[in-house]
C-alpha cells in the first residue's frame, strides 16, 4: 500500500494538490441497500407513502447529495460533475431497495466520494420518507462497485453479492 495522499510529510491533513494532473473521464458507481418490513415496502411500490413519491425524493436528493459532496466531506475537491444518476432496484425478498448511483466528470480528481454520497443521502432519504411506519429498516453493503478513468486506472469491486444493473423489480 502506497503512502496517503491526503497526509503531508508531517502527518497533516491537506488537500491534494491536483493541479499538475491531466484532465480525463472519470465514472463511478456506487450502490447501497436499504432493508425494510414488506409492509413498508408494500406503501413504496404502491404510492401510498404518506409523505409522497419516495423513490422520486429519494433520487434527487442523492444528486442534490452528490453536488454538495465537497461541502460535506474534508479535503474532498469541489467538482463540476457532467452527470449524476440515481436508480433503484424495488427487491422483494428480502424487502429492500437496492440504490445505485453514477457520477461522471472530466478533470484531474476522481468521482467516488460523489457516487457513494448520492447512495448514502439516498438511502438516509428513504428512511426519512418511510420512518413513520418503520424505524427498524436498515442500511448494508454501501460501497464503490466499479470506477473508471484516472491514473490509478479502472476498478471493479470483487464478488458482487447483488446485480448492479438498475431498473425494476426483482426478486433479489
Amino acid at each position: 500500500m502506497g503512502k496517503l495522499s491526503h497526509l503531508n510529510d508531517r502527518g497533516e491533513a491537506r488537500m491534494v494538490d491536483v493541479s499538475d494532473k491531466d484532465q480525463s473521464h472519470r465514472t463511478a458507481v456506487a450502490q447501497g441497500l436499504v432493508l425494510m418490513a414488506p409492509e413498508t415496502l408494500n406503501l413504496v411500490v404502491s404510492g401510498e407513502a404518506k409523505k409522497g413519491d419516495v423513490l422520486a425524493t429519494a433520487r434527487i436528493a442523492g444528486i442534490m447529495g452528490a453536488k454538495r459532496t465537497s461541502d460535506l466531506i474534508p479535503l474532498c475537491h469541489p467538482l463540476s460533475l457532467t452527470k449524476v444518476a440515481v436508480d433503484f432496484d424495488v427487491c422483494q425478498d428480502p424487502a429492500s431497495i437496492i440504490v445505485t448511483a453514477t457520477a461522471k466528470v472530466t478533470g484531474p480528481t476522481g468521482v467516488e466520494m460523489e457516487a457513494l454520497t448520492a447512495v448514502s443521502v439516498a438511502c438516509l432519504t428513504i428512511y426519512d420518507m418511510l420512518k413513520a411506519v418503520d424505524k427498524g429498516m436498515t442500511f448494508q453493503d454501501i460501497r464503490l462497485i466499479k470506477k473508471t478513468g484516472g491514473r490509478s486506472g479502472d476498478f471493479h469491486a470483487p464478488g458482487l453479492s447483488r446485480n448492479e444493473t438498475p431498473g425494476g423489480e426483482k426478486d433479489c
